[in-house]
């Protein structure tokens, strides 16, 4: 993996921990069951997405 291609990939790490984080936060301030539910399936995608790009530094 070249030098930018790391930096890339750190970059995207670090959006998605952001993204992950932000997720749950917010889904914890959410009243609507549906709605909660919701955000927290993203969060989870989110999670999902940084363990395949942290796979990459393998």
């Amino acid at each position: 993996m070249t030098s930018k291609e790391l930096l890339y990939v750190e970059d995207a790490l670090g959006h998605e921990q952001f993204f992950q984080s932000r997720c749950r936060e917010v889904s914890q301030q959410l009243q609507d069951s549906d709605l909660k539910m919701c955000v927290e399936q993203i969060s989870q995608k989110h999670r999902q997405i940084f363990s395949s790009l942290y796979g990459l530094l393998s």
